[in-house]
This record gives structure tokens, C-alpha cells and sequence, in this order.
């Protein structure tokens, strides 16, 4: 007999459970902030300062203008005019430009520094920045040397009352925190596999005028000088996802990385194929591409990026989305149910190859995981309220209505930063989990380049005698503040 593959009433409620949980948890990360958002008076909001408006940072000033515990009182840039455009465009606040990012530190007006250049000089300016007394929010990866993860600790014990968080907004999103917390219920059984992908088409370009600020720094993310290649830009954000499911970092990663379709002077891979492994035999393995931006993942409606959390009873299929057009959603797969292997001599069970088995029931039917987020119908409903959510549940099932999240995580993690920044919580992407993806990506990239098993814990090792750091000669010019010690 076929087996019923539409989902009960039981598997809502313990989806709704879960939901719950997530609920409870935001509510007390962004303590009760409602969704739609009321203007905040002046004197609560948290006066910050942004330091790189490149593509980044002109995307997080723009989700800005959407977050109202904060209000943009200085834009540092080392191209001056776009600072000053950015400034226009997005803050509506007449913020100080500044050049130097130093002269910004020494602004007495400025409580917190949100930090978007290249990937290269996130430490320093960390560093400089929680000397100067500052919260910092910065964009991932918090470092990008070996030597900076112990000195980024060392540092962080005299200042343990600032806040520094990191930009992995997955943490954030209410997607992700739902198929968390249905890891962590158990309810789709031992996650033993995640596999997740990004992949491009095209990859990053070369900008052929690089006149203002040079070549390097406008193609920053093509030169191993200031950049960390595919697994820092785009890997990060998801192994971050599978630190954050499994609750732990890899013990070891192999992979393959290639420069082979682009030709243009770069020399960070344009292709990257990684297998981390997990404490308990868990693995994750990941592939980033650039000529090819497929996924085939949510009936192949989403483009480019996405996990598959796999379970012994289930399965999620999540994605962040472009963050414009699309936001986060997420589906459910129940596992279909696999028959035992009876022996011939038992009975008339059908003979079969030793160690085969049959799966009974057709292709599972996925479940948006914001159906979760809705009411289940009861009885004692009214008729239309009822009969609207059953409508709800079919449509969902029949994979006609899927549901994005409410809000963009980057929104959320931003305005959890304000918050912090008055409360003194600790942020979900803290500074631990900043360096634990930081030290994810400079294993990545060694067992690629150096084709080799690369266990985790070698960053120990790494960095102990690095000699002094590289000169950064485009952040020139006298800072006007001394450095507390």
C-alpha cells in the first residue's frame, strides 16, 4: 500500500514547537523589537561611524536607513567623494566625512564603528578601534592572519566591556534559527551531512579603471594580498551555517581549488571544492564555482546559494536569499520510510540482494518552514479562519505557496547591535565565532594550495613568529587622538 506522504497535523505541531522557541529567542535578542519599526528619539539612538562604503558598505547603509536605534554620525572612506555621496544618499543625517579612519576613532561623538573595507585590514582597524574605546560591528572574516587570532584574544581581555560582532547575519535569521532548533529537538533525527554551495555566473569582474584608489584596492578581492578568494568572500557565510548546526567547529578540511576559466591577472582560485569533517564522523562539503549559478535546491526557483541539512528522518533545504528580491526560506522533507530486509527463508517476502533494501512511498513533498510561523486551525476557530489556514496547509503541501522571511537578517543583526551596544548582551556572532570562520577560511585556502589533510588545530602553530605586519600606505596621515593603553 502506498504510503501517505502529505504532512499530519502532528508534524505542524512540532514544527509550530520549534517555532516557538525561535520567537521566544528573537524576542529576546532584539527585546521585543516590533516589526514595524517606530522612529526612535534621538538621544536612544546609538551614534555610529561606518569606515569603508564600497559595495558593502553602501549595502549595509542602505538596510540601515530601515534600523532605528542607530544614527550615522560620520562616513570614512579613502575615496572622499564617495563618502560624501553614500553620505547623501543614505544617512539624511549630515554626518563628518573623514578620509582617514584614525581621525574617525578620535571623534568623541561616535559610540560604535561598523567596519566594511577589505578583508586585509579588518584587524588593524579592530584593533585600533577597540583601543580608541569604540563597539565594533565588522564584516566577516574578523581576521585574515594567522597571527591576528591570538592577538585579536589577547586584546579583546582588556576590553571586555565593548562589543565587537561580527557581520555572519545566518545567525540572525529566523529561518536558521527555526532548522537549529529543530536540529537540536531532534526532529529530523542525527544530522550527519550538510552539503551547501554558491555558485556564480559570472564570477567577480575586473574593473578596468582603477584610477582613484589603484588597481589592487579595486579589485581587492581578486590578490591574496588583501583577500582570501572564494573561501572567505562567499565559503564563510556557510561554514559558518554548519559550525552553527552542528555546535562546533571542523577538526580537519581537504579540498581542491583551481584558477582555470579566468585569465585576467587574478591569483586567488576561481573554483573551490572543500570537505570539512566534524567531531562524531559528521561532514560538511561545500563547492563554490564561477561560471555557472545554478541550484538545485527548492525546485530549482532559487539561484545560486543554499544548504541541505540531512537528517536520519529529514531534511531542510535553507537558503539567505540575494537579500533584495529575495529573503530567507527554508523546506521541510520528512524521510521516506525504508522497509526492512526480510530474509527469503521467512516467508513470501520478495528475494532481495543481500544488504538491499526497498523504500517504500513515492518523492517525499517538501513544507515551507514559515508555515510554522502561522496558526494551526482548530475546531473551536472561526469558519473562515479555520478554512483559510487549512488553504494554508494545501497550498504548501502542493508546493504552491512558499513563504520568505519577514524581514532581511542583515536589518536584524544591525539593529541587535544597537541594542548590545546599550545593553552590554552578548551578541549570537560574537568574537569567538568571528575567529572560529576566520580560521575556517586560512585552513581552507593551506589545504587547497598545499593539496593536504589540514587539521584545525595547526593554527596553534601558525603565525608565531610573523615579523611585522604589512604596511597599509593608502590609510596615510597623522591620527588626530592618542591610542588608550
Amino acid at each position: 500500500m502506498a504510503e501517505n506522504n502529505d504532512f499530519s497535523r502532528r508534524d505542524l505541531m512540532k514544527l509550530a514547537g520549534a517555532a516557538t522557541g525561535v520567537a521566544a529567542a528573537a524576542a529576546n535578542t532584539l527585546q521585543g523589537a516590533p516589526g514595524i519599526q517606530t522612529v526612535k528619539a534621538a538621544g536612544d539612538q546609538v551614534k555610529f561611524g561606518i569606515i569603508g562604503v564600497g559595495g558593502r558598505g553602501s549595502y549595509l547603509l542602505k538596510h540601515l536607513t530601515k534600523v532605528d536605534n542607530g544614527r550615522c554620525v560620520a562616513v570614512c572612506d579613502v575615496d572622499e567623494e564617495r563618502a560624501k555621496a553614500q553620505a547623501a544618499e543614505y544617512t539624511h543625517t549630515n554626518p563628518k566625512i573623514y578620509k582617514d579612519y584614525r581621525n574617525l576613532l578620535g571623534d568623541q561623538n561616535v559610540e560604535a564603528v561598523i567596519i566594511s573595507v577589505h578583508l586585509s585590514a579588518h584587524f588593524p582597524i579592530t584593533k585600533d578601534a577597540l583601543q580608541s574605546g569604540k563597539n565594533i560591528f565588522c564584516e566577516k572574516c574578523l581576521v585574515f592572519r594567522p597571527e591576528e587570532v591570538n592577538a585579536l584574544r589577547t586584546l579583546y581581555k582588556d576590553h571586555p566591556k565593548q562589543v565587537l560582532q561580527v557581520g555572519l547575519q545566518r545567525r540572525y535569521s529566523k529561518m536558521y534559527q527555526m532548522a537549529k532548533e529543530i536540529v537540536d529537538k531532534g526532529l529530523i533525527g542525527d544530522v550527519t551531512h550538510i552539503h551547501a554551495q554558491w555558485h556564480r555566473n559570472p564570477g567577480w569582474i575586473m574593473k578596468g579603471d582603477a584610477s582613484k584608489v589603484g588597481k589592487y584596492l579595486a579589485n581587492w578581492r581578486m590578490y591574496r594580498e588583501y583577500s582570501g578568494g572564494l573561501a572567505a568572500e562567499i565559503a564563510s557565510h556557510q561554514t559558518d551555517v554548519a559550525d552553527y548546526i552542528f555546535g562546533t567547529t571542523p577538526d580537519f578540511v581537504m579540498g581542491l581549488g583551481g584558477l582555470d576559466y579566468y585569465h585576467d591577472g587574478r591569483d586567488v582560485y576561481d573554483n573551490i571544492q572543500l570537505i570539512y569533517s566534524y567531531p562524531k564522523g559528521r561532514k560538511m562539503t561545500y563547492s563554490a564555482i564561477t561560471t555557472n549559478s545554478h541550484l538545485s535546491m527548492f525546485n530549482s526557483m532559487r539561484p545560486e546559494m543554499g544548504e541541505c541539512i540531512m537528517g536520519t528522518q529529514g531534511t531542510i533545504e535553507i537558503t539567505v536569499g540575494n537579500g533584495e528580491s529575495t529573503l530567507p526560506t527554508a523546506l521541510y522533507y520528512r524521510e521516506p520510510p525504508v522497509a526492512k530486509v526480510v530474509p527469503a527463508s521467512s516467508g513470501p517476502a520478495p528475494k532481495v540482494v543481500a544488504g538491499a533494501t526497498y523504500v517504500a512511498g513515492g518523492p517525499q513533498k517538501a513544507l515551507p518552514l514559515a508555515l510554522a510561523f502561522e496558526k494551526i486551525p482548530k475546531p473551536t476557530d472561526p469558519f473562515f479562519d479555520r478554512e483559510r489556514g487549512f488553504a494554508k496547509q494545501w497550498l504548501a503541501q502542493k508546493g504552491i505557496l512558499t513563504s520568505d522571511e519577514d524581514r532581511n537578517p542583515v536589518e536584524t543583526e544591525l539593529e541587535s547591535f544597537f541594542n548590545a551596544c546599550r545593553t552590554g548582551a552578548k551578541p549570537l556572532a560574537d568574537m569567538e565565532v568571528g575567529l572560529a570562520d576566520a580560521v575556517g577560511v586560512m585552513m581552507s585556502n593551506v589545504a587547497m594550495d598545499e593539496n593536504r589533510r589540514v587539521y584545525f588545530n595547526e593554527i596553534d602553530k601558525m603565525g608565531q613568529n610573523p615579523g611585522p605586519p604589512p604596511e597599509a600606505p593608502y590609510f596615510g596621515g597623522a591620527p588626530n587622538f592618542k591610542l588608550k593603553t
